[in-house]
């Protein structure tokens, strides 16, 4: 019995230990604050979350992620009933604004590596994929940088502060454990291909 009780014991040590290992190599996991968004169009550097960019980015333990994206300078619908706007009210909503969210993916050292959006205020993302060839986050202590690469070439540049982190706060956008350069989004990763990346951000951003 002792001897079963000592097994038992050290198989719990070993899970234990094995777990905050996987844990810490996480490097994404937590929640970010945007603090700056710019769009890289011919050379010029253009805000694209207004000058007031206001978002979060929420990357979950179970690999989930949650984002969304806005511009503080938006005006206010005239209608407090979301659904009566007018169409110049909705058309600057829509194209100031994103939120979305999904599943993602690290590699081997916790650095993300990808994520499949499940849902999103803009249609035409549900369902893309993105991979490092159009998405990187780097994470620097508590610092974050995401950059974007939409299909025509546009660059986008996202900068992130970890929540809780002494920084200035300011927006949002998420990892599942995965095969680095694939986008797979399971522990164990197949050879058939994902679905293309249709155009918009990907952190997330466009």
């Amino acid at each position: 019995m002792t001897l079963r009780l000592a097994i038992l014991a050290l198989a719990l040590t070993v899970s234990a230990s094995a777990f905050a290992q996987t844990a810490a190599e996480n490097q994404v996991v937590g929640t970010w604050r945007m603090v700056s968004a710019t769009i890289d169009s011919g050379g010029k550097n253009i805000a694209a979350y207004g000058e007031k960019p206001n978002g979060l980015l929420v990357f979950t333990p179970d690999m989930h992620f949650v984002e969304v994206l806005t511009d503080a300078d938006v005006p206010r619908f005239a209608s407090n009933a979301r659904g009566e706007g007018t169409d110049d009210e909705n058309r600057n909503a829509m194209s100031h604004s994103i939120g979305f969210f999904g599943t993602y993916t690290v590699d081997e050292t916790g650095e993300f590596s990808g994520n499949r959006v499940e849902g999103s205020t803009f249609p035409n993302w549900v369902g893309s994929v993105r991979t490092r060839d159009d998405l990187r986050m780097v994470v620097d202590g508590d610092r974050m940088t995401e950059q974007f690469r939409r299909p025509e070439g546009t660059e986008i540049k996202v900068e992130w502060q970890r929540v809780g982190a002494s920084s200035p706060p300011s927006s949002i956008f998420p990892a599942r454990r995965g095969i680095p350069e694939t986008g797979c989004l399971t522990r164990r990763c197949s050879s058939t291909s994902s679905k293309p990346v249709t155009e918009g951000s990907g952190g997330l951003i466009s």
